[in-house]
């Protein structure tokens, strides 16, 4: 099928790889602002062609908006007012309610089908995008009650060829879900930055002394404030909750140290390590 993929940075790249490899895509429109990225997707033979987004629409069976998820609610509409009930669109969004709300009283609402898949790194634009990426991870798509059957069928096969293991959610769910094991860690990851880049003035020292564990804890704080800052805003609510129950457990760590109490830090650390059993 012909495809029109709206972001072609990290993740539509990605997705457009993969598609093309497994022969899901026989045309892949890339529709960016960013004429860098089109550039650059074009020679890395991501895409086909660069287009406007009447263009890309017009002329494709799928449409995937890629895009950071504010740009993502506001476009959606207007995409969905292009399309026939031949087409199918779908995005690849971390937060889920609010796209869905913003789009639940349009006439073609059942040409939508929402979709996260679960990977991404703190990289972007199509030169970061690879094919196996999505390999092994979750593929959550929500609310499918509310589309189209034909429609839905379309993204579980974009799904299935993207090596994805498949979970159907509720929207509000995915959101409290995804709050807890993706979009705190990227809050504590900032925090974490912010925290030695404040104390330790020495850049060169945190260079030579950078352990791998460091290394692996702060990763996600070079993931881009375009992409985060409307997540956390989407999920406002749901983030502000993990975040009062993280601050909560650091008091927990800070009163043990503080009061000498280390029977007390012995039982919240093997407390933490109940996580070994959950996460392989």
């Amino acid at each position: 099928m012909k495809i029109s993929i709206i972001g072609v940075g990290l993740i539509g790249g990605s997705m457009a790889l993969k598609l093309r490899e497994k022969n899901i895509a026989s045309f892949i429109y890339g529709i960016d602002k960013n004429t860098q990225h089109i550039s650059d997707a074009l020679n890395l033979k991501i895409i086909d062609a660069g287009v406007d987004l009447e263009h890309g629409i017009k002329n494709s069976d799928l449409i995937i908006l890629a895009i950071p998820v504010d740009a993502a609610r506001k476009l959606l509409p207007s995409v969905l007012d292009l399309v026939t009930d031949q087409q199918t669109v779908m995005d690849a969004g971390s937060t889920k309610a609010g796209i869905v709300n913003a789009v639940k009283d349009h006439p073609k609402r059942s040409r939508f089908v929402a979709f996260h898949p679960m990977w991404g790194t703190e990289n972007n634009g199509p030169k970061s995008a690879i094919a196996e990426s999505f390999s092994g991870k979750a593929g959550v798509i929500c609310n499918k009650e509310e589309s189209a059957e034909d429609a839905l069928n379309i993204v579980e096969q974009v799904v299935n060829a993207l090596d994805m293991h498949m979970i159907y959610m509720n929207a509000k769910d995915h959101d409290v879900h995804t709050a807890y094991i993706s979009h705190i860690s990227h809050i504590t990851s900032y925090a974490l930055a912010n925290t030695v880049l404040e104390k330790e003035r020495e850049e060169e020292t945190i260079f030579q002394l950078a352990s791998s564990g460091f290394s692996s804890t702060v990763r996600l704080a070079k993931s881009h404030p375009e992409m985060w800052v409307p997540i956390f805003k989407q999920n406002k609510e749901n983030v502000l909750d993990v975040l009062n129950e993280h601050i909560s457990q650091l008091r927990k760590f800070k009163s043990a140290l503080e009061k000498e109490n280390y029977e007390y830090l012995e039982e919240l650390i093997t407390n933490a390590n109940r996580i070994r059993g959950i996460l392989r």
